[in-house]
């Protein structure tokens, strides 16, 4: 199996939707991963397309001028007070756009509600032909394999999914055999991305590395290879913010380099790549 590669927005949050689009196709990527759901954080452009006519229609104007794929759309979140059908008008746009899947995230204290909420947002995306996947991070309750892999059981949903992201594993942590038994089918794509080998103990510098300096795979410290060679082969998305070195480069040229230090790692380390 070709391995393909999708640009997730976080590499290149400054750029819009179409913007990125015309990027991710110069550097050669396969997909793109686009933010469609706002999340209102401080700083951070709204990109629903949902909301956005006229960004809508020069996104599906660049997906057909590149021949490039929406792969997944982010970001799902599970939190307090969530009344999941926010989340429709970003499917609808999804399938419109011929996404595959919708990311996922919990951020409550409250697992049983966190239950709920997911496996009714797994419902919803269910009748657009789209899979809901899990990302697990060290600073959400659903902080590792173990609690991801227990919310999926408990939803049973046939199309919930399983989402490993390089630096949330590292940072959990998480060790590659804890990825043994767990059902293939629940892996539809990763994300890729490197760090420092030493975790950060303090919250607010893990936060602040995972937003703003990761590093390019190989780089670091994170035995990605280990993790990959225990997943079945699937799409690898790249999410790799690196605020100085996207304004030193440029998005374009830091976007290019993602892509191909990556795929340098991946055919020589990863055994389903070769």
């Amino acid at each position: 199996m070709a391995i393909e590669y999708s640009l997730a927005h976080l590499t290149v949050l400054g750029c819009p939707t179409p913007e990125m689009i015309y990027i991710a196709a110069r550097a050669g990527y396969d997909y793109v991963s686009p933010r469609l759901i706002y999340m209102g954080l401080p700083g951070e452009p709204n990109y629903a397309l949902a909301d956005n006519p006229e960004m809508l229609r020069q996104t599906k104007q660049a997906l057909a001028s590149t021949g490039l794929r929406v792969h997944d759309i982010e970001l799902a979140r599970v939190h307090d007070d969530l009344h999941p059908t926010k989340y429709l008008p970003a499917m609808e746009v999804a399938a419109e756009l011929g996404a595959k899947a919708v990311l996922s995230s919990v951020w409550t204290q409250d697992m049983d509600y966190a239950i709920e909420k997911f496996a009714r947002i797994c419902d919803l995306a269910q009748s657009f032909g789209l899979t809901v996947d899990l990302e697990f991070l060290p600073i959400s309750i659903v902080n590792n394999v173990a609690t991801a892999a227990h919310v999926l059981r408990t939803v049973n949903r046939n199309n919930a999914g399983l989402m490993v992201d390089m630096h949330h594993f590292h940072r959990a942590p998480n060790r590659p055999e804890d990825l043994d038994g767990l059902p293939h089918e629940w892996f539809h794509f990763a994300h890729l991305c490197d760090a420092q080998g030493e975790i950060p103990q303090e919250r607010s510098e893990m936060i602040r590395i995972l937003r703003e300096e990761r590093l390019y795979v190989g780089e670091g410290g994170i035995e990605v290879a280990a993790i990959l060679n225990r997943l079945p082969p699937m799409v690898y998305s790249i999410e790799l913010p690196h605020l100085a070195r996207a304004k030193e480069f440029g998005y374009a040229e830091h976007a290019f380099r993602c892509l191909e230090t990556a795929k340098t790692y991946v055919n020589q380390q990863v055994i389903h790549a070769r």
